[in-house]
């Protein structure tokens, strides 16, 4: 069966960084997109970036020229680096890999706070 599995999320300080990591199972990953999401309480889940199997990314706004999405199709893992952290981006983030379905992963609780 497939499985996503998070890690690398923690407790940061606001400017720190921290890198997450999805490792894929049970799908041929190089044919998916690869992608981040994240929910905040009390709000919708939103994407954070995507990146398809040839490399090509996307970006929120809200964290455009901060996080860098990547992606080792060799290891079947793609990762999310994120520098200059910010209390808003508190939000547990999830991992999604999308083609004809969409497959998510557990999530993965950041918080940055002082």
């Amino acid at each position: 069966q497939v499985q996503l599995v998070e890690s690398g999320g923690g407790l940061v300080q606001p400017g720190g960084s921290l890198r997450l990591s999805c490792a894929a199972s049970g799908i041929i990953f190089r044919l998916f997109a690869m992608g981040w999401y994240r929910q905040a309480p009390g709000k919708q889940r939103e994407l954070v970036a995507t990146i398809t199997g040839g490399g090509n990314t996307n970006y929120a706004d809200s964290v455009t020229g901060r996080f860098t999405i990547s992606r080792d199709n060799a290891k079947n893992t793609v990762y999310l680096q994120m520098n200059s952290l910010k209390p808003e981006d508190t939000a547990v983030y999830y991992c999604n890999a999308a083609r004809l379905n969409n497959y998510w992963g557990q999530g993965t609780q950041v918080t940055v706070s002082s």
